[in-house]
């Protein structure tokens, strides 16, 4: 048995770890998930073992808020958005500490640079009020931040130490600090000790300990902000289901609530509609869209016998049709399952910083003590001693490391929406580099996504001008979508089409019309046979165009063949380079589509994809993508219709085509915004600039820390009399802080089309 829950409260992946730990423990628990991106949780329990209390019990013990997904049985639910409140709560956080932090700010360092102070915070004898006021300026920006020193310390307890520890320890230890000064300024002025109260007044930290938490609360800020939007598209899944269904009751046709529909029940589907639930078609005939669910690019036509799938829409006639699905059965609602379900089991991507928490605070913490009790041991000074620990906890505290992230992600991505290649996420971003396989939807990915006309073909003494002034005239009145290629091509020959009478569609068949008393068909080759009209001369012609994926469309005039005029969704000008450039990069290409199988392998031969999987349904590329990850490849996907988004989420990295349909792009991780398959290219390459840029800054981090903390304890004093007074190590983890950003701001003149481009004036 599986349950779902919905987790607040976790920031980084140690959160994560620790949620996991903790309900492992739990009797009965065979298996726990946690996802960092969804704040979400699925627990696996052993038969019989039902502990929903145990499992949100040791959530609430680990730090954490857990509380059972609200989902009925047998319907597809929304699930709650926590992001949505963090972010809120996030967003408060930085405003008002960033409203405190800029006064303070200017009070303790403003007068270092001539800029002036009111009388009474400067000046012997003033050293009191302006110490005092900085605290006052602190405690808003320490308050508004306390969940840092609440996880941070409960995680100490749990001796699970995670970055909100290292946030927690070194501001607490500038602000106890500070507070240990202005009892020294006290004591200066009391006892006339003018220079003591000035060299503490001098020698505050209240700036550094409200910076770090203004600073990480800012990178923080913008990694919640991608975690918004996780549930828009199972939302939006869901809204496509029409929300009554017509049914015969009594030999009448009643509008009822959907979820009233019964299997075995008569369905009525007008024009227009949407149909409610799955089934089979028992009376009359149409052609329906299904490029929802399926992504052909053409609608399919419906008689007796054939299936009908929720959510699909009716074009032209009137049907009935037996439901027998219905409910959480139908193809729709297995889509919206799926995605839930590869939502919730995409592992987040570990931060490196997270990783090495788990030691590098408790190490830290050590050298800190054992610094402070050597030199208190040897003869120094409390103040000495103190001032010792203090440095290397302010030292080591981890803005740099908190901002070599964020910042480097958010210029990434930045730079990457000036290309038009949108971002959602950052572990996206993190895992795009690693990407060895993409898989590529046809309709409106590789191709335009509508059929256009590729070739006009005519009889023995038919000019190619009448025959499509004649096929515009009889396809003007025509819902079909080959009907708008054709007028298309009419346009782009300044041909106006002419008024037709008696115009008549038959579904599975062809359209007839009369021009001038002169009958006009259009239509498949059994249409012409109906007509007494003979094809013979261009079937060849015809069964060629088959084989190419193209439709072709049959026109006569009475009895005699006029010609054909044919079609097909045509590849993208930029796609064949798009496709080239990936496999010059040693990624493996395969094409997924829900087109018949003579359409795709007439396009996989043009492009030269290696691999084309056809006539496949949403959970098949799903299934696919699952497939290849099972057997070790890292994943992308691009598509653009819904019946793409179980795959797009499942992939470890699905890619939209702009263009695409809404859930398409609430269901991936990184849009495509001028739908051009070269910019899935440059969203790869861009992954790989931007990984580098991280690892650089995580490297000067650390780097600062391994080469200042031996500073800060003293190691350089006994032989050169070197110390790093606390004010110099809240300036040392200032400048690698900025040396972090500055590295990453070097992202914005990383041109992610430059390579591609390179590549497409090879191809």
């Amino acid at each position: 048995m599986q349950k779902k829950f919905d987790i607040t409260g976790m920031t980084c992946s140690a959160c994560s770890q620790a949620v996991e730990r903790a309900v492992k423990k739990v009797e009965g628990v065979s298996e726990v998930n946690v996802n960092l991106l969804s704040n979400s949780m699925s627990v696996q329990y052993e038969e019989g073992a039902a502990p929903d209390a145990q499992v949100i019990g040791a959530v609430e013990n680990a730090g954490y808020t857990a509380s059972l997904h609200n989902a009925e049985a047998g319907q597809a639910a929304v699930p709650q958005d926590p992001a949505l409140t963090e972010l809120k709560d996030m967003r408060w956080r930085l405003i008002v500490s960033a409203i405190f932090l800029v006064p303070l700010l200017y009070i303790a360092m403003g007068h270092m640079i001539g800029m002036w102070l009111p009388p009474f915070l400067h000046g012997d004898g003033n050293e009191i009020a302006f110490a005092f006021t900085q605290l006052l300026l602190t405690l808003p920006i320490v308050y508004v931040n306390r969940k840092y020193f609440i996880n941070g310390f409960k995680a100490v307890a749990r001796r699970s130490p995670n970055m909100d520890t290292l946030i927690a320890m070194g501001t607490a230890s500038a602000v106890l600090y500070g507070i240990f000064a202005i009892y020294r300024i006290g004591y200066g002025l009391g006892h006339g000790d003018a220079e003591l109260a000035r060299s503490y007044a001098m020698n505050l930290y209240f700036e550094s300990g409200a910076t770090i938490l203004t600073l990480i609360t800012l990178g923080k800020y913008f990694e919640v902000r991608s975690k918004r939007r996780t549930s828009d598209a199972i939302s939006k899944l869901i809204d496509l289901a029409p929300a009554t269904a017509t049914v015969l009751r009594d030999g009448k046709e009643t509008e009822v609530a959907l979820a009233e529909v019964q299997i075995g029940d008569i369905v009525c589907v007008k024009p227009g509609a949407s149909i409610p639930v799955d089934g089979v078609v028992t009376e009359g005939a149409s052609a329906v869209d299904q490029s929802a669910l399926t992504g052909e690019s053409l609608p399919v036509e419906k008689q007796p016998g054939d299936n009908v799938l929720a959510a699909t829409v009716n074009l032209t006639g009137y049907f009935r049709f037996e439901a027998q699905k219905v409910g959480a059965d139908t193809t729709l609602s297995k889509i919206i399952e799926l995605v839930e379900e590869a939502s919730s089991s995409k592992a987040p991507i570990s931060k490196l910083a997270d990783r090495v928490s788990g030691f590098f605070v408790p190490v830290v913490i050590a050298i800190a003590v054992i610094a402070a009790l050597i030199w208190g041991f040897s003869g120094q000074t409390f103040e000495f001693a103190l001032s010792v620990g203090i440095a290397v906890l302010v030292i080591s505290c981890p803005c740099a490391l908190g901002l070599a992230t964020p910042v480097a992600i958010m210029v990434g991505t930045g730079r990457g929406a000036q290309s038009g290649i949108l971002v959602k996420s950052a572990e996206a971003l993190e895992i795009a580099h690693k990407v060895d396989t993409v898989v590529l939807d046809k309709t409106g990915t590789i191709t335009e996504g509508r059929p256009r006309v590729t070739d006009i073909i005519t009889a023995d003494g038919v000019q190619q001008k009448l025959l499509l002034e004649l096929a515009a005239a009889i396809e003007k009145p025509s819902e079909h979508p080959l009907s708008v290629a054709v007028l298309e091509r009419a346009a782009a020959e300044s041909i106006e089409p002419e008024t037709v009478q008696d115009f008549r569609a038959v579904p599975g068949r062809g359209v007839q019309a009369s021009l001038s008393k002169e009958l006009l068909l259009a239509g498949n080759a059994a249409w012409m046979g109906d007509n007494g009209v003979d094809i013979s001369a261009l079937e060849t012609r015809a069964q060629k165009l088959s084989e190419e994926g193209k439709t072709a469309l049959y026109f006569a005039r009475g009895n005699s063949l006029l010609g054909i005029v044919a079609a097909m969704d045509t590849v993208k000008p930029t796609s064949r380079a798009a496709i080239a450039d990936l496999r010059a990069m040693g990624i493996d290409v395969i094409m997924l589509t829900g087109d018949n199988a003579r359409t795709a392998e007439a396009v996989r031969r043009e492009l030269g994809i290696d691999r084309a999987v056809a006539e496949v349904l949403p959970q098949d590329k799903e299934a696919e993508i699952r497939k290849l990850q099972q057997g070790g490849r890292r994943v992308a996907m691009v598509g653009d219709g819904i019946n793409d988004a179980p795959a797009l989420v499942r992939a470890d990295v699905g890619i939209a085509i702009g263009a695409g349909t809404d859930i398409a792009i609430e269901s991936a991780d990184i849009v495509l915004m001028k739908s051009d398959l070269q910019d899935a290219v440059a969203a790869l390459r861009l992954s790989k600039a931007t990984l580098r840029n991280i690892k650089q800054n995580l490297f000067w981090a650390f780097f600062y820390n391994v080469a200042f903390i031996p500073v800060a304890a003293g190691v350089l004093y006994p032989a050169f009399g070197i110390t790093l007074d606390p004010m110099f190590a809240a300036a040392a983890m200032s400048l690698s802080s900025i040396f972090v950003v500055g590295n990453a701001l070097r992202l914005r003149l990383f041109n992610p089309n430059k390579h591609s481009r390179a590549a497409i004036k090879q191809a």
